[in-house]
């Protein structure tokens, strides 16, 4: 996949989404950039060199549907989906209310399904796509607290696993990324780094740099897998 392809990217106003964002607009592919906040996805656009602004919430599977309707009609293609939208309250068990666990479930796994649904079609009458979920190292260590979005992302890596399955047949590729911690907003909210030193973690443009190899293709017999991505320290 080269340039001029066509990249949905959830997340996209801030974090490890913009890094994409511009990473993908460098290699040259049309973006839809997808998040809640205008202003944010705005930035975003400018910082790529451009971009169709796509405000919506990817909970929600009818604002799905809309961003890759308009998506599909401004470029007449979809070749990518990249879903870097996350939550992730710490929370134990006994203080998370049950609207918070469904935000947390909703948005980091259940949004995965929801753009893959109305993708399928898309990708089986092109002859092929490819999908990019943002997991976590918390998948199978998480923090303390982190019992929903933990879970969430080990689901997550299932989902993976079975899409690529499926997409298989029609040229269809799924891959899951996982990293430890980065630096954005997301981790500071959880950890400063007094605990977690800057140099102790990766960066947003560690991470989109391997997502963008997976969209292009370098990356393609990882279709399926989980692949872990931590800072190497030279001690």
């Amino acid at each position: 996949m080269t340039g001029n392809s066509v990249a949905l990217i959830t997340g996209a106003g801030r974090g490890i989404g913009r890094a994409v964002a511009v990473e993908l607009a460098a290699a040259g592919h049309r973006l839809g950039l997808m998040a809640r906040t205008r202003r944010e996805l705005e930035e975003t656009a400018s910082l790529a060199g451009g971009g169709l602004v796509l405000e919506g919430d990817v909970t929600r599977p009818e604002q799905i549907e809309r961003s890759i309707v308009k998506l599909t009609e401004t470029y007449n293609r979809l070749d990518a989906i990249i879903h870097c939208a996350g939550l992730a309250p710490v929370r134990s068990i006994e203080q998370m209310s049950v609207q918070e666990w469904r935000a947390v479930i909703d948005t980091n796994l259940s949004a995965a399904f929801y753009l893959c649904r109305v993708a399928w079609p898309i990708f089986r009458k092109q002859g092929g796509g490819v999908v990019v979920n943002v997991s976590s190292e918390a998948a199978r260590d998480p923090f303390d607290g982190f019992a929903a979005y933990g879970a969430a992302k080990a689901a997550l890596n299932l989902f993976g696993m079975s899409a690529a399955r499926e997409g298989e047949a029609i040229g269809v590729r799924v891959h899951t990324i996982a990293p430890g911690a980065v630096e954005t907003g997301m981790l500071r909210a959880i950890v400063d780094e007094r605990q977690v030193p800057a140099h102790q973690v990766l960066s947003p443009r560690d991470v989109a740099k391997l997502i963008v190899r997976c969209v292009t293709g370098e990356l393609c017999y990882t279709s399926g897998e989980v692949i872990y991505l931590h800072k190497v320290l030279h001690l």
